[in-house]
């Protein structure tokens, strides 16, 4: 026997080295059947390590795991003889070996098995632990393993253990299973609740689990998790009312929670303290609205201390928390008095707090200080490092554009951030502005955007995103600044043209468009434009070279009418739900991110504006009726 466990644990050295291991199995299969306890254990390791549960052989080996599962110890019966299995350590093996298998026909084969090993009265503490850790790995390989609603009493059965390591098992277990069915184990939280009160209120806990005088740190974290999954626990109870039993010890436990966890000298404590705070935090970031109003206060109010500690571990988990304690209706307020501290962490030294702090001003933000944090956001990202400044520069052009009464201010935000972190504009980006310029006639929109974008490509050195808005803009939009001093048609075609030789072809694709409407709308254009169509008919680039010879040939194959229209400035682009920009927020931090969550509620200036454009377009404005010119000048922007 002695050779065989060598041999078996060198296969699995030569396993562990990277080597496939496809020879061996029936030695190893001997061991597992052994009745002697060091080669049983051998056995179950190499049996971990070297087969899978879609190998032939495990189907000759589950009655053996049957066996060494079910085989209770019996009370009363004297210490095992030397070298004899001892029962419960045999359990343990066979349930660790399962757990690391755990293949599909395995798991249907042995899942009842352990799941009357984790409830029975017979079976000791360790052996309990393992079968809910091993019940655990099953259903998330096989989801739909159990049936809650008649699993969920053997649940509450266990969580009546009066051993802290059993429950901190059994609470691991629960919390997957109430993920996948939270309904089914929802009868569960009053024995939750109970348990959390037992280690919070009376400070009931085993020395040997008391960690830094803190009763059982991971256990309390594993029950307020459960209590995250119902967020309708509270909902119609507040503080000092009548409530009924758990929900109020719920309530006075959670607020013991918030008042009494301060900062402590020895960092252990401090840390295990403050990851049961943040989950209490959480559980009332679950409850929303339904949560009393002096817990949000005094959560935000608590957070609002620990954003501005040293520790950049409890900053970070600060901000984090707060950015989703701001989303509740009626919490924001709280969070903008820390406007300003949050503003601080922007520029710390931890690039991870500074993404924190970046979110948590996004959330906060709103009509009455979007101005105010979206130049302070711009004026930062001068300094900003570069792993950060595409964060940046969408996430103030998503807050320019939701709260941007005055559109003329978006605008110019626009151009600021292409003025400073150009590379970082994406081309969603500047194609947002051009639509919000082409569907927004209403004011003076669209002349003000055609003069400013106007200036900024007169400069000889402009970012390449510059030209691309201003060719588009211009094209379009230009004959509404025709008539002023320097503007001309003939100075438009000049300002952007002196920018073609340094930019590349897909911005080229853009000028040429844009020289045809010139064209089509001055006629001293068209000397200008007709020698830059006829060198680039050869272009080595098909789209430079196919727009050329077709506006080109454009006036020789249609009649003066039909060129006229298909060089009418664009119609307005379709609205849709959800935009670009928001869309590429999604993708970079997905859906649980506060920003996200934040960007798809519209805002009501949003609101206001999708409105009166419906207005507009339902009830298009007729031309002899049209206000005068000072008329329109005194119009709100939208």
């Amino acid at each position: 026997s002695y050779q065989r466990k060598k041999y078996a644990l060198k296969l699995v050295y030569i396993h562990v080295l990277g080597y496939e291991v496809d020879f061996g199995h029936a030695e190893v299969l001997v061991l597992v059947r052994s009745t002697k306890y060091n080669e049983k254990s051998v056995g179950y390791v190499a049996l971990s390590l070297l087969l899978r549960g879609s190998d032939p052989v495990m189907g000759t080996i589950v009655p053996t795991m049957k066996k060494d599962l079910t085989t209770a110890p019996v009370p009363g019966v004297k210490k095992p003889k030397k070298g004899a299995v001892k029962n419960d350590a045999t359990q343990c093996l066979a349930l660790c070996s399962l757990a690391n298998i755990s293949g599909l026909e395995l798991i249907q084969a042995m899942h009842v098995e352990v799941q009357h090993v984790l409830v029975s009265k017979t079976s000791t503490e360790q052996v309990k632990k393992k079968s809910a850790l091993c019940l655990l790995r099953l259903s998330r390989t096989s989801p739909n393993l159990l049936s809650g609603r008649e699993f969920a009493p053997h649940i509450g059965q266990l969580l009546q253990d009066q051993h802290l390591g059993v429950l901190t098992s059994v609470m691991s277990l629960l919390n997957g299973l109430a993920t996948q069915h939270a309904q089914d184990y929802e009868s569960l939280i009053p024995h939750v609740v109970h348990i959390l009160s037992l280690l919070v209120m009376k400070k009931q806990c085993a020395r040997e689990y008391l960690y830094y005088k803190t009763p059982s740190p991971w256990l309390q974290i594993k029950l307020l998790k459960f209590l995250q999954l119902y967020p309708n626990a509270v909902e119609g109870h507040d503080i000092g009312m009548e409530a009924n039993g758990y929900i109020g010890q719920l309530i006075n436990v959670v607020s013991k929670i918030l008042m009494e966890t301060d900062v402590s000298e020895s960092i252990n404590k401090s840390n295990a303290d403050h990851a049961i705070l943040f989950e209490a935090v959480n559980l009332i970031v679950a409850w929303g609205t339904t949560c009393p109003v002096v817990m949000r206060e005094g959560a935000m109010k608590l957070l609002g201390k620990f954003i501005s500690v040293r520790e950049p571990n409890i900053r970070y988990l600060g901000l984090m928390t707060m950015a989703k304690l701001a989303q509740i209706e009626g919490s924001v307020d709280g969070a903008k008095k820390h406007q300003a501290t949050v503003l601080v962490s922007l520029k710390d030294a931890d690039i991870s707090v500074r993404r924190r702090a970046l979110d948590l001003l996004f959330v906060i933000c709103d009509t009455d200080n979007a101005e105010r944090i979206v130049d302070e956001l711009v004026a930062h990202l001068v300094v900003a490092d570069a792993s950060i400044r595409e964060e940046m520069v969408l996430k103030i052009a998503i807050l320019a554009e939701k709260y941007a009464t005055d559109l003329r201010w978006y605008v110019d935000t626009i151009l600021k951030l292409i003025s400073i972190s150009g590379d970082y504009v994406s081309d969603s980006i500047w194609h947002r502005v051009v639509q919000i310029v082409t569907n927004h006639p209403q004011g003076d929109l669209q002349g003000y955007a055609a003069a400013t974008l106007f200036i900024a490509v007169s400069r000889h050195r402009c970012h390449e995103t510059t030209v691309c808005v201003a060719a588009y803009v211009l094209g379009e939009f230009g004959f509404l600044i025709a008539e002023r001093a320097g503007m001309s048609g003939e100075e438009q075609f000049h300002v952007l043209h002196q920018h073609w030789f340094n930019v590349d072809t897909a911005t080229r694709a853009i000028l040429i468009t844009s020289y045809a409407k010139l064209a089509n709308l001055y006629e001293e254009c068209r000397p200008l434009v007709a020698p830059v169509f006829a060198r680039s008919k050869n272009s080595s680039d098909v789209e430079v070279q196919q727009r050329c010879a077709e506006y080109a040939a454009m006036r020789e194959a249609f009649s003066p009418d039909a060129v006229e229209d298909l060089l009418r400035e664009m119609p307005p682009f379709e609205d849709k739900r959800r935009s670009a920009l928001e869309l590429r927020l999604l993708e970079t931090e997905g859906e649980n991110s506060a920003a996200v969550t934040k960007a798809s509620v519209p805002s009501e200036v949003e609101q206001q504006r999708a409105l009166h454009s419906a207005q507009t377009l339902a009830n298009p404005p007729i031309q002899e009726e049209m206000p005068s010119i000072n008329e329109q000048e005194e119009e709100p922007y939208f």
